[in-house]
């Protein structure tokens, strides 16, 4: 039975895609055709047009005569990347609270928010990360908007990174489980201005987490 090109292609993507979000291809990583071809038993005609794809969203960069290689994010990279978050977040919060399940939907974010405690009282950042960013996908997902989904998945790379940095800023954690709480309150009662107030002040104080720890950082490796 001949296997259709667009199952091929797909499987190439998330492969690949897979990898570069669970860190197996680390930033500066080169990514080439022939040992994904032997590695997945596929022709390089679909890992090709899966590497252009995640290219052109931001998953890879095409680097001229030596390939594709996946992105390092530097320190003003991510905090744009926090803006358009905050951007995107406070609309998806402003819609999901009227969504008729929103009551449902904060049942769901309920949950995720005691796992979330109980990943940090255990000290696991790694499934604290999962959990927190199931907990803004689920609000994305939320939210009804069809145009919204695709531009918050091509940024889940980005996302999961400066989630796992600004989750070691001291003192982080336990604010950012109050500022779930509200976000999960203001949709559980439907008020789409708390909703989208609240998410944006959480992922803006994620973002000035971000920026201290990282310059933390530097300041440790200048001393």
């Amino acid at each position: 039975m001949t296997v259709p090109r667009r199952t091929l292609l797909n499987a190439a993507y998330d492969h690949v895609r897979g990898a570069i979000l669970d860190g197996s291809l680390a930033p500066g990583s080169r990514v080439t055709v022939r040992p994904l071809s032997e590695q997945l038993g596929l022709s390089p005609t679909p890992i090709k047009a899966a590497l252009a794809a995640l290219e052109r969203q931001g998953f890879l960069i095409a680097v001229p005569h030596r390939g594709y290689f996946v992105p390092e994010t530097g320190t003003d990279d991510l905090l744009e990347l926090y803006e358009l978050r905050e951007a995107l977040d406070g609309i998806a919060a402003r819609r999901a609270a009227v969504a008729p399940d929103h009551a449902r939907m904060a049942v769901q974010l309920s949950r995720l928010l005691v796992r979330q405690r109980k990943a940090i009282e255990a000290g696991n950042l790694h499934s604290y990360g999962e959990l927190d960013l199931a907990f803004h996908r689920l609000i994305w997902e939320g939210s009804g908007s069809r145009r919204l989904i695709p531009i918050a998945e091509n940024l889940i790379a980005q996302v999961r990174l400066g989630n796992r940095l600004s989750a070691q800023a001291p003192g982080r954690l336990p604010v950012a489980l109050d500022e779930h709480e509200a976000i999960l309150e203001a949709i559980r009662t439907g008020d789409p201005r708390a909703a989208e107030q609240h998410i944006r002040l959480h992922v803006r104080q994620a973002g000035h987490a971000l920026r201290r720890y990282l310059g933390a950082q530097d300041a440790a490796e200048r001393a």
